[in-house]
């Protein structure tokens, strides 16, 4: 016979009486007033969004693991919340819904390094004696995790690849993951996702989320500092290492050769290394080969953007987890007009709501219009040379890196040339830049491939269509 929420409720609430005291029992639990039951969700109403946010700091371990046993192991809790000094017109309180944040304990346990983290420079780390043990933040966030990361065919298999990664770190064939997308298409939520699952799993495990641009910054203080080992050695003991945006190390030698020998102890030693990217390693430009070919030796995992029924359900979600109701057109609307990223999406959900409770307008189909044409981008994506590249080899149908090769077969030549002839007419580089980034090319041969296009456009219609529909793709 299933349970009633207010037996549930009552079950647990014997269980939480006998663990905590008696003044918190009657201070926190006795005002919760059980709503309702449904698939495996319990609802409860507390009086203030204060009580809310006590009871997810203080006792949500304890609620978690009561509901679990009267539940099941899917129980999930709900709040109703009410506002103070607001009421509907006929009297009743109003109510916010807000889910229960389920946070997991993301501290890391102290790692003991042979170096007194104190002295701001060390030469030699081994000859300090004794062991010191340092406490620090893996930067993870805690709202980045994934039950909040709304799966859809754009990030189906990043998802996927993710979540079997959280589970065992270090020993499936995704290591490195690579997750690589567009800006806002939610690389940083995936990977921050993977560790948060990783702290659930195995909570002894050592994670740190760096962006690539504070590793950078850390390695040239260290080189400053002349302790550079101890960077290398607290870096080596890390267990699941997430580096986002590692794009930015194009260019930066040392930086690349620093990471290279981390990368290399970290997978040599079965741990996890998670790398986001803005674009597949093939198309990276300014990084050393042999770190290039060992961004290939797990998973390559692309975010694309998101289609409409994708963007209607993070958009629900987003709202759900804010306590936000909206009516369904405005959620339709919504992601009928923003599709060119998720970031965007949540810009204006969130701006809509601050419309609302600070100005105190009703959300209306008009208002969502209006913060739509405020917000959302309306510029064309930036046209680069290697955006060119990617979109001519694409029509084309030949591998990106054979345009960038010294191959001299002539479909790969006309390829090549038309990359640079785009890159002339739509981009602001230089024609030395062109040249390096189309096939380490010269000046000459950028100028030579652009006249060669411009004869063959006056003289060839067939080959004058290609241009223009190349062209469009590129404009779109």
């Amino acid at each position: 016979m299933n349970k009633s929420h207010i037996d549930v409720w009552n079950n647990c609430l014997q269980i939480i009486k006998d663990i905590i005291p008696a003044v918190s029992f009657k201070t926190w639990f006795e005002p919760i007033i059980p709503l309702k039951l449904e698939n495996n969700v319990l609802t409860i109403q507390v009086p203030s969004p204060f009580f809310y946010e006590y009871l997810e700091e203080q006792y949500i371990d304890i609620l978690r693991k009561t509901l679990r046993r009267e539940i099941g192991a899917d129980a999930k809790l709900e709040y109703n919340v009410v506002l103070e000094n607001a009421n509907f017109s006929d009297g009743k309180p109003y109510t916010v819904r807000y889910p229960s944040r389920n946070k997991t304990d993301l501290n890391n346990k102290p790692l003991q390094v042979p170096f007194d983290v104190t002295q701001p420079s060390i030469k030699n780390p081994f000859v300090i004696p004794g062991i010191k043990k340092v406490h620090f933040d893996p930067k993870l966030n805690p709202d980045y995790n994934f039950n909040n990361y709304v799966e859809g065919e754009c990030n189906r298999l990043a998802r996927s690849a993710g979540i079997a990664v959280g589970n065992n770190p270090g020993g499936t064939a995704f290591n490195p993951l690579m997750i690589y997308g567009d800006s806002g298409l939610g690389k940083t939520h995936l990977a921050q996702a993977i560790g948060i699952l990783v702290k659930e799993k195995h909570p002894d495990k050592v994670v740190l989320y760096v962006n690539a641009n504070k590793f950078q910054t850390q390695f040239v203080e260290s080189v400053r500092n002349n302790n550079k080992n101890d960077f290398l050695h607290f870096y080596q003991m890390i267990d699941v290492l997430i580096l986002d945006d590692v794009h930015e190390f194009a260019g930066k030698e040392k930086t690349q050769d620093t990471f290279f020998h981390i990368f290399n102890h970290i997978h040599q030693s079965g741990k996890q290394l998670i790398l986001t990217c803005d674009r597949p390693p093939v198309e990276l430009q300014g990084m050393e080969q042999r770190l290039l070919s060992r961004f290939k030796w797990g998973l390559q995992a692309d975010l694309q953007r998101p289609d409409y029924e994708t963007r209607l359900a993070i958009l629900r979600k987003k709202a759900y987890n804010d306590g936000i109701e909206l009516p369904d057109e405005i959620f339709e609307y919504l992601a009928a007009n923003i599709s060119n990223n998720i970031r965007e999406l949540e810009a204006v959900l969130i701006s809509l709501y601050a419309q609302s409770t600070l100005n105190r307008k009703e959300i209306t189909l008009e208002l969502a219009r209006q913060m739509v044409e405020k917000l959302v981008t309306t510029t064309r994506r930036e046209i680069t040379i290697e955006y060119i590249q990617k979109i001519v080899c694409d029509y084309y149908k030949i591998p990106l890196e054979q345009i960038q090769g010294k191959t001299r077969k002539r479909e790969i030549v006309q390829a090549r040339q038309v990359s640079m002839y785009f890159s002339k007419n739509l981009t602001k580089a230089s024609l030395a830049s062109i040249g390096s980034h189309i096939g380490g090319k010269d000046h000459a041969t950028v100028l030579h491939a652009c006249k060669t296009v411009n004869n063959l456009m006056d003289t060839d219609k067939h080959f004058r269509n290609q241009i223009n529909e190349i062209e469009k793709k590129l404009k779109v």
